[in-house]
């Protein structure tokens, strides 16, 4: 089958089969996986760009403790496209790092309510470094440019 490549929301009635690449943005249900085309590489204390951010794969390989501050909610959700119901997941890889990773929120971030009370799971912004040092974070945008923030993995 050849390969097609489309600018525009994709719909199908009998679901998709193989593999999706590049990047991908908005809900994905069935039994394919998701590989990130584009990742940024984040090794030292800095407030990420939107940009990197909308790659949906931030790495990190540094020896000393890094503080990762996301982008404000009205440069993210320019970045995505974003409207009110626009939901993302961002995945930081710190397998390579030496020291852990925090993850911040900015202006118009909030933490959601399960990681204000549950903040041992849902609201842990610290990723360890080596093998278990994976995590995946899922924004929901309660507006074009005001987002709230969790640990979902």
């Amino acid at each position: 089958m050849a390969s097609t490549t489309f600018s525009g929301p994709v719909t199908s009635t009998n679901g998709f089969v193989g593999a999706l690449t590049g990047n991908v943005t908005g809900n994905v249900a069935g039994s394919g996986s998701i590989t990130h085309a584009t990742t940024s590489a984040i090794n030292a204390t800095a407030t990420a760009t939107a940009a990197e951010v909308a790659t949906g794969y931030i790495t990190s390989t540094s020896a000393a403790a890094t503080a990762i501050t996301l982008p404000t909610g009205t440069l993210l959700g320019a970045a995505l496209g974003a409207a009110k119901g626009t939901v993302f997941d961002l995945y930081i890889d710190n397998t390579g790092g030496a020291s852990t990773v925090t993850i911040a929120v900015a202006t118009n971030g909030i933490l959601s309510t399960a990681a204000a009370d549950t903040p041992g799971s849902f609201g842990d912004l610290t990723v360890a470094s080596g093998v278990t040092g994976l995590a995946r974070f899922t924004v929901m945008f309660s507006s074009a440019t005001a987002y709230v923030f969790t640990r979902t993995a």
